[in-house]
Parts: C-alpha cells; structure tokens; sequence
C-alpha cells in the first residue's frame, strides 16, 4: 500500500468515527414523548451545543429554553436554547456562573415540566460548583493536580463528585419532582453514567467510599477544604431510577471505523474502546502487536488494522512539561518503539478535535516518521522524554487539525498494517 493511500485511509477511518458521533445525525431518535408543559434544557461537555441545536431541529413545536455550557470555541448558533462557554480541562468563573445557573433552572422545574439534561465528556470541568467551604479557587487547584496525577479517569471522578454540588446526581436531585430524561455521548471506558462529566444525573456509586489513598496521592499541595470534604464520612443519599439515554459510545464510532476498513479491503481488528493506562506505555504494547501481526499473522494477519479507544493517561510529575496530549504521547512511544518498522502507519486522535489543550487532534506516523525527526533535527527519545510530542510532530507536519468536532467520543488509535 502506498503512503498516501494509508494516510488516506487512516483518515477515512477517523472521519467516519466522528460522524457516527454527530448530534445532528443520533440525538433525534433518542428523544423521549414530548412533554405536556415545558421542556427546560440544560447540560454540559463539548458537545453541549450541537446537542442543543439538534433538539431544537427535532422539535420546532415544543416550549424550549434552557442553557447549556460548552468549551471556548465549541459553541455554534442556536434559537431558544442559551450557550454559554466556559475553560476546560480547568475550571473557571464562567464554568461557575454557567453551573449556578443550569442548577436554578433545574430547581424551577414543576412536575409537569421535563428537564432534558445533554451530557458529554469534557462537562465535569465545564459545569463546575463546589460544595462550600471549597471555593472556585480551590477547585481549580483540585483539577491541576488530578490532571498532573496520573490517576485513571474512574478515580479522578470519585474526587469530582465528592466536590460537586452537580455531580454524582446533584443536577437530577435539583431538578425533582420534574420528569428527567437524559441524553449521552460517552466519553468514558465502558460507558458508565455516573462517570460522564462525572454523573450529574445518576446516584453517586462512590457515595460511600473511603478516598483516603487518593488524597494521599493528590499531595500535601490538596487545598485543606478539599481534603475535609473527601476525608469527610459520607451523607446518606436518597436513591433513584434515572432515565438515562446513549446516544453515542466510542465502541459505536470504532465499529463505524471498521467499516471503512472492511470496504477497503483491510481487515480490522478491535480492541475495545475501553484501553487505559500509561500513554507511552500503551505506545510499546501496540507496537509489539502491530510487530507480530507483520511478521507471523496473529493475532490478524495483514493487510489490516487495529482499532482501540479509551482513554490513556501522561504523568508529568514534578518536570515542566513540554507540549503534547496523551495522542501526540501515544503516538510518539509507538514510532520510537517500531524504530522505522516498514509497512505500519498509524493515526491517534481525540475525537473532540482537541489533544489535551494543543490546536491538533492528533498526529499520524509513517515508516519515516523517526527519519523526518532526525533530519529536521529533532531527537525523538528526548522529545518523548520531555512530554513534548506536540513540538516534533508540528516539526515535521504531521499533526491532524480537525478543530472542534462539536462531540467527543474519547480516543481513536489506529494502527494500519500494510
């Protein structure tokens, strides 16, 4: 296969995951009855918007109004339903002042009112009030350190709806006695809904759990309020049943990828879309399959391609970091790790359009990959060493700049073998 039509592919590839994530395309067949009196719409994450407006397309003859927070840049024209913006992955004001009041329209809701919640990743950071004594300042501090920490995505949700008065059920427990239904686009290995954008709308599972490790490992530098709140014994919580509705997972983008694999000919092979751990760990892993599959056929054999999702994690320890995101990282380990390796290409994406907080959703690597490094002067090992995989490959142009896709599905890694 020549290089530029395993690019190509590889593109097609992540082209087709995204588009089987696209509100505009999903969220209308996922609506429930409309209701007898108002509709209040209300939600968080990176794909906020676009699910506002595709409720808004799907229902033109429904008392509509609501707000709805997403990313800086993410937001897109709407008619009855409010966007706000705010910063993620750190929290700030504008995240604050959007929270307070997605949380007051909840609370004005009457039993013959629904409540439409629009979840999707990226909204734990978007939609941010703390429980008090905790203040913004403070919880901005809270999230520095989970991001630097190393923690797997499940754990770092223990901490968040802990901290929340949204999360971990605050926003249905404020939205009482209206109907709630929500609508989903996961971002999380295994799809858990009390771990997208970390449960506004589900009973906390956590609750009740001693988090007195995961304070030792966020450090002596866990503001004392948060400490208090995730030391503190748990309250009893009423439980409840949510409607709680997926409209799109990462395995549903993965299979959407395979199928323009199958139509190419190439034989896909999935992994899951669940997949954590160490980047540059999970860069050395794929690279010993990718090698076994060239050589010996197993566990597929060429031409094919292997296609995981989930979501990785960089621990940058007490170093400043250089530039990058965990697909950059990724990607980054898997080059050094196939040393030039003919015949394997590989592509690694956030499907939100974003890596980390870079301008690139990724990058794609060739055989050449390490050799375009050298020449340009680059060394990869220390770029690889410095967390500064976004540098290189913007060095040798072979970022991916999507920008915001408007949905977030989590990663996409493909591994082409030719």
């Amino acid at each position: 296969m020549r290089e530029e039509d395993a690019k190509d592919l590889l593109k097609r590839m992540l082209n087709a995951a995204i588009a089987a994530a696209d509100p505009a395309a999903v969220l209308a067949r996922h609506l429930p009855e409309k209701p007898t009196g108002r509709c209040i719409v209300v939600g968080a994450g990176k794909s906020a918007a676009a699910m506002a407006r595709a409720v808004e397309r799907a229902w033109p003859d429904v008392d509509l109004s609501g707000v709805v927070v997403t990313r800086y840049g993410h937001a897109i024209e709407t008619d009855r339903i409010v966007v706000r913006e705010a910063s993620h992955p750190v929290p700030d004001e504008a995240g604050h002042r959007a929270a307070a009041e997605i949380l007051a329209l909840a609370q004005s809701a009457g039993p013959d009112d629904l409540v439409l919640a629009l979840i999707s990743g990226g909204g734990s950071a978007l939609m941010t009030l703390p429980v008090p004594p905790l203040t913004l300042n403070g919880k901005m501090q809270v999230n520095r350190l989970l991001l630097a920490s190393g923690l797997t995505i499940e754990d770092m949700n223990k901490v968040r709806r802990r901290l929340s008065l949204v999360k971990g059920g605050g926003l249905a427990r404020a939205a009482a006695p209206a109907g709630l239904v929500t609508l989903a686009i996961s971002d999380v290995p295994g799809d858990d809904p009390a771990a997208i954008a970390s449960g506004p709308t589900v009973p906390d599972p956590t609750a009740s759990e001693d988090l007195s490790h995961l304070v030792a490992k966020l450090g002596p530098n866990l503001p004392d309020a948060a400490r208090e709140l995730l030391l503190r014994p748990a309250q009893p919580q009423a439980d409840f049943a949510p409607d709680y509705r997926m409209i799109a997972t990462p395995q549903m983008s993965l299979e959407a990828a395979a199928e323009i694999a199958r139509k190419a000919g190439v034989t896909p092979l999935l992994l899951g879309d669940a997949l954590e751990g160490e980047a540059s760990q999970l860069g050395i892993a794929m690279a010993g399959i990718a090698r076994a599959a060239a050589a010996h056929g197993t566990p597929v054999r060429p031409p094919a391609v292997v296609l995981s999702g989930g979501e990785t994690t960089v621990t940058i320890g007490d170093r400043k970091p250089g530039r990058g995101g965990r697909n950059t990282e990724f990607l980054l380990s898997l080059a050094v790790a196939l040393d030039g390796h003919p015949g394997i290409h590989a592509l690694a994406a956030d499907t939100d359009g974003i890596d980390g907080t870079e301008d690139a959703a990724g990058a794609i690597i060739a055989p050449d990959t390490l050799f375009q490094a050298e020449n340009a002067g680059l060394k990869p090992r220390d770029f690889l060493d410095d967390h500064d995989s976004y540098s290189l490959f913007d060095g040798i142009d072979a970022l991916i700049r999507t920008g915001p896709t408007l949905t977030n599905v989590n990663d996409f890694r493909a591994i082409l073998i030719a």
